[in-house]
């Protein structure tokens, strides 16, 4: 089934689907843009599955576009609106995309190339009321092609099937408890995998979504979950220690808030229990995924939070999830291995990449590069990315550890701990902090805190402060942007080696 017409299916077209701004756009609103936008992609007379480039801001027509695309038999290419005009029409141009989708918010005109056919919100001023259609489409056929966050690495391109997005729609809505009465307060963009899968199960569950276009300043993200009387919010790590941290969400009663979701990295465990404390009514959904697994591959009960702090859970329903050596055995409780995952979630691989798809995802099992530890249960317990691991006087630090220490202080905001080259260590620990307004880094007092929890090779030998941290589009910190920082400075002299 072609996943635009499954992702519509449900909802009544009287139901609220969308509110951007101040208007709230109904089912049928939504069924007819997208109809509207699907008609002006086919005019173009472009052959199946040929990549449509989706360049703005979450909005009303960022969400009909991407709909007209798939039910169009198209292929959507999400694009960051944090690239340069260069960037964005070099993506376009490597991917092959045919035409563009050109949102009023975000998207600069010189962002797309200059032979580009481009659709416009103008065209939906053309809308008329008819019948939404998709194209049959195999399960198996590209729907989406998608950027990776990039945070350790170069970018690439994942390529996400129908059958995808219907698979990971499917084992989320199993566990998450969404209903057709829910309002998601949506601040992550669409075109990362996490906002996406936002828009594709509360789209199937008949609920609403409620665009937040801008989380810079946190007040107003505050107030719009309470006038919008919001039942749901969704964030990754630096989303939930910004609000908590530095805005009123951790004092502000809000009733109608029924449900948090998190996954992008690993939550310090002092955010999340601040988190229940705050909002105690809210049921909190830890949670764990990639890019190549569609979005969600498991995720934590919040009964079991107490009983397995840490944990990001087991897998979800038709997703298996194995943490192996490196022989590919399963680890013993205790032991570290590597997350190995598989699924009709797994994508088929790298767009035009088959030799970075067959060292990810040989055999269609996708090898995540998160190192874990196993309990018992099965339950996982992420220790860290491969790639930030510091190496300090013969030893393995997990730089997440070091970071659950420094957020137990609650002037912190966020941290970025790193490795920086040592002459004698090889690395030591170094960290990038961000405290509250009003207040400045007592770094004596940090390090003093750390020395009282932590073994002497994990205390930090540097601490800088910073305004904020290097983050990607999707609000996950750039560890080799951090890195790359604070080895300048040492360097320079402006902090001591």
């Amino acid at each position: 089934m072609n996943i635009a017409r499954y992702l519509l299916q449900t909802a009544p077209d009287d139901a609220p689907a969308f509110v951007d701004g101040d208007t709230t756009h109904s089912y049928g609103d939504l069924r007819v843009a997208a109809a509207t936008l699907a008609a002006r992609l086919l005019e173009l007379d472009l052959p199946p599955g040929a990549p449509i480039a989706l360049l703005g801001q979450n909005s009303f027509f960022w969400a009909a576009g991407y709909l007209a695309t798939l039910a169009a038999g198209l292929v959507s290419v999400p694009m960051s609106t944090a690239l340069t005009a260069a960037e964005s029409r070099s993506r376009m141009e490597w991917v092959g995309c045919r035409a563009v989708l050109l949102g009023a918010r975000g998207a600069p005109r010189d962002a797309v190339p200059a032979d580009m056919p481009v659709i416009g919100e103008q065209a939906l001023s053309d809308a008329r009321q008819q019948r939404f259609v998709a194209r049959d489409v195999d399960d198996d056929q590209d729907a989406a092609y998608l950027f990776t966050s990039g945070t350790t690495a170069a970018p690439r391109v994942v390529r996400i099937t129908h059958g995808n997005i219907r698979a990971n729609t499917e084992s989320i809505l199993d566990y998450a408890d969404i209903a057709s009465s829910d309002r998601m307060l949506v601040v992550l963009p669409f075109f990362y995998v996490f906002g996406a899968s936002l828009l594709h199960t509360h789209l199937r569950a008949g609920a609403c979504l409620v665009n937040q276009p801008t989380f810079v300043y946190l007040e107003t993200v505050v107030n719009r979950l309470e006038a919008q009387r919001c039942t749901g919010i969704a964030g990754v790590p630096s989303t939930y220690q910004a609000l908590m941290r530095n805005s009123s969400f951790a004092s502000r009663r809000l009733p109608d808030l029924r449900y948090m979701q998190q996954a992008g990295g690993k939550l310090p465990p002092a955010i999340i229990d601040e988190l229940r404390a705050a909002h105690p009514d809210a049921r909190l959904l830890i949670m764990y995924g990639q890019t190549e697994a569609t979005a969600r591959l498991s995720y934590l009960p919040p009964e079991e939070i107490d009983v397995r702090p840490g944990s990001i859970g087991r897998g979800l329903r038709g997703v298996s999830l194995r943490v192996v050596d490196e022989t590919g055995s399963g680890v013993r409780p205790g032991e570290v291995g590597e997350i190995w995952a598989s699924g009709a979630n797994v994508s088929p691989g790298y767009l035009r990449d088959p030799q970075r798809t067959a060292e990810k995802m040989p055999d269609g099992v996708l090898h995540t590069g998160d190192l874990a530890t196993v309990d018992a249960d099965g339950f996982i317990y992420v220790v860290d990315r491969a790639e930030d691991f510091i190496k300090s006087w013969g030893h393995r630090i997990a730089s997440q550890d070091v970071e659950a220490v420094v957020m137990e202080l609650p002037e912190i905001v966020s941290v970025a701990a790193v490795g920086v080259p040592h002459p004698l260590a090889g690395e030591v620990v170094a960290l990038a902090v961000v405290t509250r307004s009003g207040t400045t880094l007592d770094s004596e007092q940090l390090i003093a805190h750390c020395r009282a929890r932590l073994p002497k090779h994990m205390v930090p030998d540097l601490v800088q402060a910073v305004d904020r941290l290097p983050l990607n589009s999707s609000g996950k910190v750039l560890k080799r942007d951090v890195r790359e920082r604070l080895c300048d400075l040492v360097t320079a002299g402006s902090v001591p080696a």
